[in-house]
């Protein structure tokens, strides 16, 4: 598969194309009056040939057969000593002399050694840098290049097309590969605009790359200590789980000095599949189109103290298929993202003393944001539908052993006298699940989901962890046949659902100097269904909650407390069906069963919760909610501000101890 390594070898190209071509200049006044003056100017200005360059970059080199400088006033010589490899003059200097009309190169090679036993090859084609003015090319193309890979444990070959750059300042390249800084001064821009068309790459075991076009605009970055070619030079042949502190430290310093140093503007690429032919199941997945925007970023403007904090990424079209499995997304967009706690922690690993404990690879972790995607499908393969059907089949004969029991006329009337002892068991008995429908679907047909929206957010880390998150799902559909089995889940066929249609929310935050986790909002709601609202507060949520050591957060966890809780029950459907349903299976009209319900949640539900005011309270609000279903809303604070902890439900004796200790609220329609 193709690797970044790709793109530094065509910077390096792009540098020794018009290094070793574009070196005669073009100054001079021809502004005099004298004719001979003008002649003398014109005869300055010539075409250079030069044969068989060669330009060593520490473990890669480029090699031209030919480079045929025109339009320029340099000499042989003058071009020879700007291209000459061991010159004590540097890089950027030298190619700031360059001065010419055009470069040709007809073909440019360059090979790279390493890591170990491999070898890069890359040939371009037909190299031209054009209007060469101080070492900054107006254009540079190539008509494509041929890459190989060789003797190494992973081999592969594959061409580019047309490749071509505008506003390229090669002596601000030669600046950032070999002219060490502090990495604080400002973006060098290197490309104004870069693009690669018809990018095909295949490696040994058969995974395939393909990239129709890459756009990038305003790339360019900073100078950071040891140049780009040391902070490069510093993860190669290395192995992290073997480097002593010395290595790490270098290794974790250099990544976070590229990190800060490099700067995209924009980069666009279109029509990006990967394929791999070669072992069980064959694998396909394309990308329309694929953006990235760090206007931040841009050479010019102030630098950000967040790196990528401006950063956005957008993914359209997006398509997975394996096996029988297929999967699309219309769009996924990224915003908000940054790497810099990031970055801050490599800082902190590049340090002579730091130790990579499991703590500091968490604050590894950067600021996510939010990630956001619509129309989403996905059709599952037949054995995973033919397993759901087998688990609606078993589900099914259980719940319909356990009704039938009921289903006697006989046995409802002899059911009715006794709710009048324990209506709330009788209810809950008979409001076993009924038995589930054959699904109507073919056998081996794929089930078919779709989401319409999903987005993710997460809040700033803390040690890693995000202090708040927001997830949600909108129209989540899907077959209630794929639900068959489930507790809870597994009835909706029979109630008359064919497909289900539901919203999720999960919205979280922490509060550290609090120590309080507020549940903003957790919900489900159906649409014909209704809608399940959860909100609460937690106390006692200190930071070792938090901590991957199992122990430590498991002896945190004991410090919780519950302060608050708002329960609310929505019914746009979902309790008609349910009680035309069981009033069937139990051989009751509609009207006698919610009765019983009635009956069973004003009388049952006091006496097991201990008869006290809120008990009462609770089951009048659900006897109105059964006689009306609207709305049900249940409220709860604990009388101590610090909340009920572990032991107060523990060493509760009864329901009616627990209640005692709170403010209940509830209320119907």
């Amino acid at each position: 598969m193709t690797d970044p390594k790709g793109r530094a070898r065509l910077a390096r190209a792009a540098l020794a194309s018009v290094c070793a071509l574009a070196l005669l200049t073009g100054a001079g006044s021809l502004a005099g009056p004298s004719l001979v003056l003008a002649q003398e100017a014109a005869s300055a200005v010539q075409d250079v040939t030069l044969q068989d360059v060669a330009l060593p970059f520490g473990a890669t080199v480029l090699r031209a057969p030919r480079i045929t400088v025109s339009g320029t006033r340099l000499s042989k010589d003058d071009l020879v000593a700007i291209l000459k490899p061991d010159s004590a003059e540097p890089w950027a200097s030298r190619l700031a002399r360059l001065d010419a009309a055009s470069l040709t190169i007809p073909e440019l090679r360059s090979d790279h050694a390493g890591p170990g036993a491999s070898r890069q090859t890359v040939v371009y084609r037909d190299v031209a840098a054009r209007d060469v003015r101080a070492g900054r090319a107006a254009e540079l193309v190539a008509s494509g290049a041929a890459v190989t890979v060789t003797g190494g444990p992973e081999t592969g070959s594959g061409t580019y097309g047309r490749i071509s750059a505008t506003d390229l300042d090669l002596a601000a390249l030669a600046r950032l590969y070999a002219v060490a800084g502090d990495g604080k001064g400002p973006v060098q821009k290197v490309y104004a605009a870069v693009s690669i068309a018809d990018v095909v790459y295949t490696d040994d075991r058969g995974t395939t790359v393909k990239l129709a076009r890459i756009e990038g605009r305003d790339l360019g970055g900073r100078q950071i200590p040891g140049g780009w070619t040391g902070a490069l030079a510093a993860f190669s042949g290395v192995d992290l789980d073997k480097a002593d502190p010395a290595q790490r430290a270098r290794i974790t310093g250099a990544a976070a000095d590229l990190v800060e140093a490099v700067h995209v503007g924009a980069l666009e690429a279109r029509g990006l599949s990967l394929s791999e032919t070669k072992g069980k199941d064959p694998l396909l997945v394309e990308i329309g189109r694929m953006a990235y925007a760090n206007p931040l970023a841009e050479p010019g403007r102030e630098a950000t103290a967040l790196p990528g904090a401006a950063a956005s990424m957008n993914f359209e079209d997006v398509a997975f298929a394996q096996g029988g499995l297929r999967s699309r997304v219309g769009r996924l967009s990224l915003t908000g993202f940054s790497l810099a706690p990031t970055v801050a922690t490599l800082r902190r690993l590049a340090g002579p003393d730091a130790k990579p404990t499991d703590e500091e690879l968490r604050r590894l972790t950067p600021v996510l944001g939010t990630l956001a995607m619509q129309d989403i499908s996905l059709d599952l393969p037949a054995d995973e539908v033919a397993a759901a059907k087998d688990a609606g089949k078993d589900f099914g004969k259980d719940a319909g052993k356990s009704a039938g029991k009921d289903v006697g006329r006989d046995a409802a009337r002899e059911t009715r006298r006794e709710s009048a002892a324990d209506p709330l068991a009788e209810a809950a008995r008979r409001g076993a699940a009924p038995a589930v429908p054959k699904p109507g679907a073919k056998v081996g047909a794929p089930v078919h989901v779709t989401l319409r929206n999903a987005a993710i957010t997460f809040g700033p880390p803390q040690d890693g962890v995000p202090t708040a998150s927001r997830i949600s799902l909108t129209g989540l559909t899907l077959p209630a046949s794929t639900v068959a089995g489930l507790p809870g889940l597994g009835s909706l066929a029979a109630y008359g659902y064919q497909d289900l249609d539901l919203n999720l929310v999960a919205d979280t935050a922490w509060d550290e100097a609090k120590r309080e986790l507020a549940l903003r909002e957790v919900s489900v709601s159906g649409k014909d269904m209704g809608t399940l609202r959860l909100a609460g507060t937690l106390g006692g949520i200190s930071p070792e909650m938090f901590d991957p050591d199992a122990s430590v957060s498991g002896l945190a966890m004991l410090s919780a407390t519950a302060k608050a809780v708002d329960l609310t029950i929505e019914n746009t459907g979902l309790f008609e069906r349910f009680i035309s349903a069981q009033s069937k299976v139990l051989s009751l009209k509609p009207d006698e069963l919610r009765q019983e319900y009635v009956t069973a949640s004003v009388l049952g539900v006091p006496v097991i919760l201990g008869n006290s005011p809120a008990a009462k309270a609770i089951g009048a609000a659900m006897g109105q909610f059964v006689t009306k279903p609207g709305r049900l809303s249940v409220s709860a604070k604990a009388k101590d501000g610090a909340g009920l902890g572990v032991a107060d439900f523990s060493t509760a004796g009864s329901p009616a101890a627990l209640l005692d200790k709170l403010e209940v609220n509830a209320k119907a329609n």
